[in-house]
């Protein structure tokens, strides 16, 4: 029995990447990366509220390269984002979803983040090597 809403609009995406990006603040890992990196949350939550909505979506709202976003993150940081890094990120972003969603589009939002977070790893471990 479905009790939860399923990801819809635009303010369901925002919801999400809001709550989620509130937990990874706080955690004892991924937070300080974060809290780093980002100097002004509330564009960040627009820029990942377009990401997320052209990922499920398909709406063309987010013009960015996630790959030199992430390969940037890792040279400001020593080479130092690890594997165990985006399965923390993960696992947070599951939990998030499981939370607030459940359907069709919950589970796209899940798949897709799964498979990302592998090419960024590896894309940025590409990187690595040829700096």
């Amino acid at each position: 029995m479905k009790t939860k809403a399923d990801i819809s609009n635009r303010k369901d995406v925002k919801s999400l990447v809001v709550t989620f990006y509130q937990k990874v603040r706080k955690h004892d890992i991924l937070g300080p990366i974060f809290n780093q990196i980002i100097t002004d949350w509330e564009a960040h939550f627009e820029l990942l509220t377009d990401f997320w909505e052209t990922q499920l979506f398909l709406k063309r709202k987010y013009h960015g390269n996630p790959v030199t976003v992430h390969q940037e993150v890792d040279d400001k940081t020593n080479n130092s984002v690890s594997s165990e890094q985006f399965g923390l990120w993960l696992n947070l972003w599951f939990e998030t979803i499981d939370e607030l969603f459940e359907g069709e589009i919950a589970w796209v939002a899940k798949n897709r983040a799964q498979k990302m977070s592998t090419m960024l790893f590896l894309k940025i471990f590409e990187h690595r090597n040829r700096s």
